[in-house]
């Protein structure tokens, strides 16, 4: 439990999301000695609402939380089964139902993550979606001693989510907020990616990289996409360092493990 705490911790920004986290872990700890000393209990609600722009540290987050809750004694597996639309919505009167409870079934003991949650709930009166909902509704309240469920998604498209079904809001009544990330910890980000390869970054490439970050969090970009835009600039400037090297000859280890400015320059992402 310790060393996910501090995996947790570890994580970068996402302060308020730690913060959040950690009270209810606290709680849980808590509830945990009440009940080993014979005190009456009172449930508490385990499913949450992870609202935030793609990128956010969502999915990662829930995977650190399924195994602490397995290691606090909330489940019993502790696994994480990662799900979206399509793994649930079937496409014909029926299927939906079905396909959905054998995803709840596959959770059961751990924690069930639905990603883009909102799509089951904007295709109108006749759509599938609602039946998902309505069977994952139904397994939430028959399992309510060992499945949680995590359902996430854009803010805005979130919130009108919770409103589509009036068992929803009652369930999912705790909501976590994942901001987007800052040009600081964008590329804190790309540097703890560069170093788990072990590479170095030049004063010149990282100064550049803070400056594409800060210029791309000030445009409101549609498709920003937080760390993943981080991974798809460090792939990129990783080909771009086997494009200026490869046909070195003798390459020194400094060469091999550096990102330099030339490397970095150009990348797009759009």
């Amino acid at each position: 439990l310790e060393e996910l705490m501090q995996m947790l911790a570890e994580l970068s920004g996402l302060e308020e999301v730690k913060k959040d986290l950690n009270s209810l872990i606290n709680l849980l700890k808590v509830k945990k000695l009440r009940e080993e000393r014979g005190f009456p209990q009172s449930d508490i609600s385990l499913h949450m609402v992870f609202s935030g722009n793609p990128g956010t540290g969502k999915t990662t987050v829930a995977r650190l939380i399924s195994n602490i809750y397995y290691r606090l004694g909330v489940l019993s597996k502790g696994h994480l089964v990662e799900v979206d639309r399509a793994g649930l919505v079937g496409g014909y009167v029926g299927q939906t139902a079905i396909k959905t409870k054998e995803v709840c079934d596959t959770a059961l003991g751990g924690l069930l993550f639905i990603d883009e949650a909102y799509t089951l709930s904007t295709g109108g009166a006749n759509d599938f979606g609602l039946e998902a909902i309505n069977t994952i509704l139904k397994a939430m309240e028959d399992n309510r001693d060992d499945l949680v469920v995590i359902v996430a998604g854009y803010p805005d498209l979130m919130n009108e989510f919770l409103e589509s079904n009036p068992g929803l809001r009652s369930r999912f009544n705790k909501i976590i907020n994942f901001d987007d990330y800052s040009p600081d910890e964008l590329i804190e980000i790309f540097k703890n990616i560069c170093a788990k390869s072990k590479l170095k970054i030049s004063a010149e490439a990282e100064n550049y990289t803070y400056g594409f970050f800060e210029k791309r969090c000030g445009k409101n970009i549609a498709n920003f996409a937080n760390a993943r835009d981080v991974r798809n600039y460090y792939e990129k400037a990783l080909t771009n360092q086997a494009d200026r090297i490869a046909d070195i000859p003798d390459i020194s280890d400094d060469e091999l493990m550096t990102i330099e400015l030339d490397d970095v320059c150009g990348i797009t992402l759009d």
